[in-house]
């Protein structure tokens, strides 16, 4: 749809900056920040355009190339037949997260029911070869943040993507897929069953045209895009290497948090997430507080309650007698814990490690431990 705010010529100047590969979204912006909008871009006199740095003569040929108008005009009467919903970066609809990356696209085409108002936003990746630890851990975290009421985003792909999604529908939540082609197609083909119900629990995103198909290089380059459209990216489970660690070094380079699922030196589809801990690119996620508290969200008591009760169920009597006195005396040492306790110190020592890893308190430096 042509949205009230820019008129065809620009939506036309947008996609023809789009279509050039020479450009990119970094130099489109900076010819747009330099000329005042897209079509002036065109308008232009080419000795002007060449005082901009990063323009060169060869840069000069490809924008004035008339293939691209061309092409332009073949995706703007497309746009335009089916109704296809966009947004520009400068946009108040743009995510706002994304508008901070500078190599952000320059328009994004999208279909759903969105809403980012006030929203809490996280993306989710991982391997397409989910085991049943992530599938686990997928559904218990989904369950675990559900209370506090943010927008997943993912790619939508095998294994953890779709996994991540599946149960933010089941919880309620809004849920995003990232495409790495055009919206007149799903890819896998297999997930078009789950396309109606992200599109009424959020939606689609994706920068590539309708001629656009899921090709290698595309997947690469929708992974900025699941990065940077939100606030902390969570790898639940990748081998040493794969797309899922690409897009946690871009959330990395963006500045962003990011979290990985620990899991069993010997496990294939845990060394990635290993490796990200081990190289301080990531915090060690155990449950969906921890990243409550390192985004140091702000909740309301209620929601804290709910949060709470929904993770601290599956206490035994000795790690509820520690969790409680934690809870009343702040952080401690294991020596204070297991002498006010009267647990052994060896019972202490295992029984704290097991609930740090059920999420529900927090070591510290010092040998002191917390309740979360």
């Amino acid at each position: 749809m042509i949205d009230s705010q820019h008129t065809a010529d620009e939506l036309l100047a947008i996609l023809r900056l789009q279509h050039i590969p020479n450009i990119g979204d970094v130099l489109a912006k900076k010819l747009i920040a330099h000329c005042g909008s897209p079509s002036a871009v065109f308008e232009e006199k080419r000795e002007a355009l060449l005082k901009i740095d990063g323009i060169g003569t060869h840069t000069i040929k490809y924008l004035f190339n008339a293939a691209h108008l061309k092409a332009a005009e073949a995706e703007y009467s497309y746009i335009i037949s089916n109704n296809i919903q966009y947004t520009y970066f400068r946009d108040a609809e743009y995510p706002k997260h994304l508008k901070h990356c500078i190599d952000a696209p320059i328009l994004l085409f999208r279909k759903g029911k969105m809403d980012f108002a006030g929203r809490k936003i996280i993306s989710v990746v991982g391997t397409r070869n989910i085991t049943s630890y992530g599938m686990a851990f997928c559904e218990q975290f989904v369950k675990d943040i559900a209370p506090l009421n943010p927008i997943i985003v993912s790619g939508f792909a095998y294994g953890v993507d779709i996994c991540i999604q599946r149960e933010a529908i089941r919880q309620g939540l809004q849920t995003i897929g990232c495409l790495a082609h055009g919206l007149n197609q799903i890819y896998p083909k297999v997930h078009a069953k789950y396309q109606a119900g992200v599109c009424d629990n959020g939606g689609f995103f994706t920068e590539f045209w309708s001629n656009s198909n899921p090709e290698r290089e595309n997947f690469l380059k929708r992974n900025r895009v699941i990065a940077g459209m939100s606030e902390a990216t969570v790898v639940i489970e990748s081998a040493e290497k794969g797309g899922s660690l690409v897009t946690a070094d871009i959330a990395h380079g963006y500045n962003r948090d990011v979290f990985a699922v620990p899991g069993r030196s010997s496990d294939k589809y845990s060394i990635g997430c290993n490796n990200l801990i081990k190289q301080q690119k990531a915090h060690m996620l155990t449950s969906a507080a921890d990243l409550v508290y390192m985004l140091n969200w702000d909740i309301d008591e209620q929601k804290t309650k709910t949060v709470q009760k929904q993770l601290f169920v599956d206490l035994d009597e000795t790690e509820q007698a520690i969790y409680t006195y934690l809870q009343q005396n702040g952080k401690q040492l294991l020596d204070g814990i297991a002498l006010d306790c009267q647990i052994p110190i060896y019972k202490t020592s295992a029984t704290l490690l097991a609930m740090e890893m059920k999420g529900v308190i927090r070591p510290l430096p010092g040998k002191l431990f917390e309740a979360i």
